[in-house]
C-alpha cells in the first residue's frame, strides 16, 4: 500500500528526521512531535537561527509576516515564508523553503521542505511529505464526529491508532486540489494527485489519481 515511512517520505528532506527514527508508521511521531521540537531548538545554530519568544526558532532567511501568530514550540527553517495572517498554534515544524499562507492555520504538525500550503488550509497533527501541496481551501479534518480513536486502513484491515486527534499523512509530492477535505486517518501515497473538492477517507496509494470514493485510477 505504501505508507510507512520509508514509503512516504524522503527524509532527508526535513530538519526533523531524528524523530522517525524507530518509527514504522509516521503517525506515532504525533505524540512527540511537541517534545523533540524543544529538544531539537536548543541544538540549532545561533548563526542561522534567532529565538523568538518562548520556545520559537525562526530561521534569520526565513520571511515572517508581522501580521503572523506563531506559537511554541515551533521551529520555522531556512528560507520559509509566513504570510500575512497565517496561525501557527504550536507543536509546529515549517520546513525548508515551504509556504504557510494567509489564514491558513497549522497544529501539532511536521511540515516537510518545500511544501505549499498558501491558502486558507487548515492542517492539524498530520505530517506533509516534501513538496507536497494543498490547493486553496483544503483541510485536513482531525478528529471524528463521533469523537472515536481513529483507524487506519492497512492493506484492507482496519487498526486503531490510539490517536483521537489525528489529521492526514501526505507523501512526498502529493497535490491535493483546491476545496477538498481529507478526513481523519486519511494517507495518501507519494505522488499521488487528489481531484478538487474531494472528500477523501481511507488510503490512496502511491502513483495515484484520486477522482471520488471508490474511483482510484493509477497515473500512467
Amino acid at each position: 500500500m505504501g505508507i510507512t515511512v520509508k514509503e512516504l517520505y524522503s527524509l532527508d528532506k526535513t530538519i526533523a528526521a531524528d524523530i522517525f527514527d524507530g518509527v514504522t508508521y509516521p503517525w506515532e511521531i504525533l505524540s512527540r512531535l511537541k517534545s523533540f521540537i524543544v529538544e531539537l531548538g536548543e541544538t540549532l545554530d545561533p548563526e542561522r537561527f534567532e529565538k523568538r519568544g518562548e520556545d520559537i526558532w525562526v530561521a534569520k532567511s526565513a520571511k515572517v509576516f508581522e501580521s503572523a501568530y506563531i506559537a511554541g514550540p515551533c521551529i520555522i527553517d531556512e528560507e520559509a515564508e509566513v504570510r500575512h495572517c497565517a496561525f501557527i498554534r504550536g507543536s509546529a515544524i515549517i520546513g525548508k523553503g515551504s509556504v504557510v499562507g494567509n489564514s491558513t492555520e497549522v497544529k501539532n504538525a511536521l511540515i516537510f521542505d518545500n511544501v505549499q500550503i498558501p491558502h486558507y488550509n487548515y492542517v492539524g497533527d498530520s505530517v506533509l511529505g516534501y513538496r507536497s501541496h494543498m490547493g486553496a481551501g483544503s483541510i485536513t479534518s482531525n478528529v471524528k464526529s463521533d469523537k472515536t480513536l481513529v483507524k487506519v486502513t492497512i492493506d484492507g484491515e482496519r487498526v486503531d491508532t490510539g490517536l483521537k486527534k489525528f489529521g492526514a499523512m501526505l507523501g512526498d509530492f502529493v497535490e491535493v486540489g483546491c476545496g477538498s477535505v481529507l478526513n481523519p486517518g486519511t494517507v495518501i501515497g507519494k505522488n499521488s494527485n487528489i481531484y478538487p473538492l474531494s472528500s477523501v477517507r481511507g488510503t490512496v496509494p502511491q502513483n495515484s489519481i484520486y477522482k471520488k470514493q471508490g474511483e482510484i485510477a493509477e497515473k500512467r
